[in-house]
């Protein structure tokens, strides 16, 4: 876990690494700001002949690097670029804090911060900090210890007290994207649908009204489709139900509802054995949501939140749901399974109906790895969103390109809603080849009524996606950020 400590700009770091920033001009050269000038005087020049030999030109984010200085006790100097300060951003911001400390945290344990431009925001430097800081390594009985692992930040500004307050807001946002890798990178045999909804109990402590239903409850409320999925595991499929009330009394809540499937095996329509070790996150949809909710109550949100997770196994046994096997869901309507491997849909149709009609939330967000299909069409960067309302379309937008977290619109449509059609039942749960995404949208529409309604399919970009400057590993917990920054615009002021 970082420390943080924010002091004022009068004072120079003395020891660990320092950060210094520079910006690009017109020309493309590196302009060091007041403080990089004074960094350089004391090494007697050092800063200005390394930018010159190597020809550094401040672009954002990337970083050189001086080890010892001259004429100072820092272990090192790094000097981070800004780019041209007319292009930046929030998310340019984030990426610069999230190299500056990647650079710095092989060097020392003590990384300083030196923020002399006025045009820079602290706590997106410290979110890039956090988020790269980031190490998964909880069953690693002989830990490869790496020298000088940083876990001590200052910060050094001229507005120490409200650079201070910021983060102490952010730093919420950050501890949930770090839980919810947490939670995506834990093998299912620790984290199964009966020890995923034990933990999630502990959001008692940080203000949320927290409700498990297991399959006794679940069955007599009626959720066919999502107990059809875990009916071939050992462990109970859970239901749990979050509620966090920081608005007005009354007022209806952003509802979260995420898929969580602990482990998917694709039941008896099984997946192949490549790659299947990669099915312990395919609970990742519930991690986004819960680290959403986990953020905004930590931080103390003026919103009212709810947030469903379906939590299941998806096994092949003798007790398992076989291709062609018709459920009724919880909505009444019937469901043709004629793929096990379609799974997250089935989940999802009955917690989307139990949120709308228990809860009538404003506005229902729905996260989930629902489909390969979606990495074929956007890849892993960006994840992809449908919605029945198209004025959520540019807030969605808007939330993702923010906090880096882009999202692109998909269609839905009436031709292919047609295509889920089946004599056997109300809806299948496949159609053909083409358009997989759309098909899974679709069938989750079936289960939406007239309820603001976003479902993000974040299959590609929320494990196993490329490296970024915020995430060296495999679980980024993509959504966790986005999702908190959208509801943030219906907080109360």
């Amino acid at each position: 876990m970082l420390k943080y400590t924010f002091k004022n700009l009068s004072k120079a770091p003395s020891k660990g690494a320092a950060v210094y920033f520079a910006r690009q001009n017109n020309q493309e050269e590196a302009l060091l700001d007041a403080q990089g000038k004074l960094a350089d005087e004391a090494t007697g020049g050092q800063l200005s002949r390394a930018i010159e030999a190597t020809d550094f030109k401040a672009a954002a984010a990337s970083t050189l690097e001086l080890i010892a200085p001259h004429g100072l006790k820092l272990n090192a100097i790094i000097i981070v670029g800004l780019g041209k300060i007319s292009e930046l951003n929030e998310d340019t911001l984030t990426d610069i804090g999230a190299n500056a400390f990647g650079a710095a945290q092989k060097i020392s344990e003590r990384v300083n911060f030196v923020v002399g431009h006025e045009s820079i925001e602290v706590d997106p430097i410290l979110m890039g900090a956090a988020l790269r800081g980031y190490k998964w390594d909880k069953y690693q009985t002989v830990k490869k210890v790496t020298k000088g692992r940083a876990n001590d930040i200052h910060v050094y500004s001229d507005n120490q007290a409200a650079d201070k307050a910021a983060w102490d807001s952010k730093q919420h946002v950050a501890e949930g994207v770090l839980y919810a890798r947490d939670l995506i990178n834990e093998p299912s045999n620790e984290l199964n649908p009966e020890t995923y909804a034990q933990r999630l109990r502990e959001f008692s402590k940080i203000g949320i009204e927290v409700e498990l239903l297991g399959e006794k409850e679940l069955t007599k409320l009626g959720f066919g489709s999502l107990l059809s999925v875990g009916q071939g595991s050992a462990y109970e499929s859970h239901v749990v139900v979050m509620q966090y009330n920081g608005g007005d009394k009354g007022d209806a809540p952003i509802a979260l509802v995420g898929k969580g499937v602990t482990f998917d095996t694709g039941g008896i329509s099984i997946k192949p054995s490549a790659g299947m070790g990669d099915m312990k996150g395919d609970m990742g949809g519930s991690a986004a949501v819960v680290g959403a909710i986990r953020a905004l109550a930590a931080r103390k949100a003026k919103v009212n939140v709810v947030c469903v997770v379906g939590l299941v196994e998806n096994m092949p046994s003798s007790t398992a749901t076989k291709p062609g096997d018709v459920v009724t869901s919880l909505s009444g309507q019937t469901i043709e399974n004629l793929n096990t491997d379609a799974e997250g849909r089935l989940v999802l149709a009955d917690i989307l109906w139990y949120t709308q009609e228990r809860f009538n939330p404003k506005v229902m967000l729905n996260a989930a790895t629902l489909t390969g299909a979606i990495v074929v069409a956007l890849g892993v960067h960006y994840g992809g969103f449908f919605t029945n309302d198209e004025t959520l379309v540019a807030k969605m937008k808007t939330a993702g390109d923010q906090v880096g977290e882009p999202i692109w619109q998909m269609p839905l449509h009436k031709f292919y809603d047609k295509k889920i059609d089946t004599p056997n039942a109300d809806v299948k749960n496949m159609a053909d080849r083409w358009g997989g995404a759309i098909y899974a949208a679709q069938f989750l529409q079936r289960f939406v009524n007239d309820t603001p309604w976003v479902h993000v399919d974040l299959a590609g970009t929320i494990m196993g996606a490329d490296k970024t400057p915020t995430n060296q590993g495999w679980a980024s917990a993509y959504g966790v950020r986005l999702f908190e920054r959208f509801i943030s615009e219906y907080e109360k002021d």
